[in-house]
This record gives structure tokens, C-alpha cells and sequence, in this order.
């Protein structure tokens, strides 16, 4: 129950149109409604929607606060897009969604609306949420749009700020499979090395020692299978660097299948690089608020499809 007073700029007007401003998230008809029910007094009485107010007057309303809201016109957007989601995990916090490749997460210089990040606020909106205080979902990380894999979505600004904080200080596992060219050796280890931005040609150079401007980079991995002079390796981020996998294995004389850009060449058997985020570890070492539930859970992609056309003995095992 809320008690509103009446302003002097109000004296004179009558109930229901008072209601319209005031209470902006009833309708006409529930208006109507909640008049004669008798939820509505002035100065303690029941009132009628033609009823005239006088400034200072005091009106009782018993009425749910979430019509005292202002009412949201609909996103056109939002409301029409067709969305495309593959939804791993889904809970009131956050969403896991696994990108597939060619799609780019968020809106660039080319492309304004297909992006991952429409398609998970459609996927939302028509569900019918509605972030609190005007909060809209937002991407935690994002990966390369011809990577698919694993994002994960903050649906409340709470759990965004969490999930930024546990990011930085590395409390998630992130797991990637990769097909690369030839056979690493040894079959197991750790890429240590050094990543160097060059943001005017969008590609990273690696170093073997400390450089201005330079990030360390650190990637174990492991080998699963071999097929046809490639070899399918699992890699977990320690660091994450910009392009960090993409540009340490090609480093190491070993580049990503279809990687043009860090020195494969073109290859029809897939789209882009042969990278997916495929799984994703919560390995929380302090208090994760409302994301506590997640500390110790594992998720991962139904499919890699490129692990299972390349490696076919190899099975697949989420």
C-alpha cells in the first residue's frame, strides 16, 4: 500500500485520470478494476474514478508496487528479432550460450544487429525479462567470431560485476579444443611466452621475453588425437589474451587449421580457425555472492563439429 498526497497542480482533477500519472503501470481497465474494489480511499473513504481531488487531499492505494513503475513501451527490436540461441545453461544470474562460428558477439563497424548479443536479449526479452532498473543483459567475455564456443551472459548488474571481478582474477577455467597442423612436442605442455598488441592490423605478435606493451600469456594443452597430419588438442587458458591461442600455436610451428591470419592456409574443411570454447569451469577461491550455487560446476558444448568430422575415432565426451 502506497499513501500519495495531493499536489496543487492536481487540485480539481478528477480520481482515475490522477491514477493514470501517478500509478503508470495500470491500465484503463485495471483502473477501473481496482476502483470497485474499493483499493483506492481519499482521506480514508472509498472513491470513485469521477470523484475530484483537492490539493493536500491524501489517497491510499492498495495496489501492487509494481504498477507504480512507469510502463515500458516495447523494444521493436527486441519484440521482432528472430533469434537463434543455443542455450547451455540458463538461471535468474547468468546464461551460457554457445556461439556458433561466424557470428560476432557484439555490434561493429560492419554489422549493428546480428551479433550474439541481440539474439541473447531477444531470446530474453520474449521470454518475457526484464532487467531491474533498466540493467540490459550484457556478454562477460566474448570470443572471435569464426570461434565458437561458450559466452556467458550477466543477466543482472549484480552478477555482472561478479563475474568481472572473477574473470580478472582467474577463478574461471576455460577449456578450448583445437585442430592444429602436425604434432606437438612434447604431446602435453605449456605455451609460456609474451603477447604484443597491434591494434592498427587486429593481430597479436608473441615474445619469448619482456617487452613494453607486452602481456605474458600462458596456455597448457594436451593432445587427444592425431589424424591425417593434424592433431586435436585441448587447451586451457590460464591467461586470456587477445588471440592468445590462435597466435602461440602458430608460434610454436604448429597453427590453427584454416588460420590465415597467423600462417595456415585457407582450408574448405572449416569456417575461420579450427577453435571452440567448449568447456567451462567456476572455480571460485572467494565469495561469489548470488553465483555461490556455481562454485565447482562444469559446462560444456553438446557438439565441437570439426573435432568429430577430423578425428572420428576420437570420441567426444563432454
Amino acid at each position: 500500500m502506497k499513501t500519495l498526497t495531493v499536489q496543487p497542480a492536481d487540485d480539481g482533477k478528477r480520481l482515475d485520470r490522477w491514477m493514470k500519472t501517478n500509478v503508470p503501470g495500470l491500465s484503463l481497465g485495471l483502473t477501473q478494476k481496482y476502483l470497485r474494489l474499493k483499493c483506492v480511499k481519499v482521506d480514508g473513504k472509498p472513491a470513485r474514478g469521477e470523484d475530484r481531488l483537492r490539493a493536500g487531499a491524501c489517497v491510499n492505494l492498495y495496489i501492487e508496487d509494481e504498477f507504480f513503475e512507469p510502463r515500458q513501451k516495447p523494444d521493436a527490436l527486441l519484440s521482432r528479432f528472430r533469434w537463434k540461441l543455443t542455450v547451455v545453461y540458463e538461471d535468474e544470474n547468468i546464461l551460457l550460450a554457445d556461439k556458433q562460428p561466424g557470428l560476432i558477439c557484439h555490434p561493429d563497424e560492419n554489422e549493428k544487429v546480428n551479433t550474439l548479443l541481440t539474439h541473447v536479449r531477444a531470446y530474453l526479452y520474449q521470454k518475457g525479462f526484464r532487467g531491474a532498473n533498466g540493467f540490459q543483459p550484457v556478454l562477460v567475455n566474448r570470443i572471435d567470431r569464426f570461434t565458437g564456443g561458450l559466452v556467458i551472459c550477466a543477466k543482472t548488474e549484480e552478477a555482472m560485476h561478479i563475474l568481472n571481478a572473477k574473470i580478472r582474477s582467474h577463478e574461471l577455467t576455460k577449456l578450448y579444443l583445437a585442430a592444429v597442423h602436425g604434432a606437438m612436442r612434447p604431446a602435453d605442455g605449456t605455451l609460456d611466452s609474451y603477447i604484443l598488441k597491434d591494434a592498427a592490423h587486429s593481430r597479436v605478435s608473441v615474445l619469448h621475453k619482456e617487452a613494453p606493451g607486452a602481456q605474458r600469456a600462458v596456455t597448457h594443452y594436451r593432445t587427444l588425437a592425431r589424424e591425417n597430419g593434424l592433431s586435436l588438442v585441448e587447451c586451457e587458458l590460464v591467461t586470456g589474451r587477445t588471440h592468445q591461442i590462435r597466435a602461440q600455436f602458430a608460434d610454436a610451428g604448429h597453427p590453427l587449421l584454416g588460420d590465415r591470419q597467423y600462417g595456415a592456409a585457407q582450408d574448405a574443411r572449416v569456417n575461420g580457425q579450427a577453435l571452440y570454447a567448449y568447456g567451462l569451469r567456476f572455480a571460485f577461491e572467494t565469495d561469489a555472492g548470488v553465483l555461490n550455487d556455481l562454485n565447482g560446476r562444469s559446462f560444456h558444448v553438446k557438439r565441437v563439429p570439426f573435432a568429430e568430422e577430423l578425428f572420428p575415432a576420437f570420441r567426444y565426451r563432454p
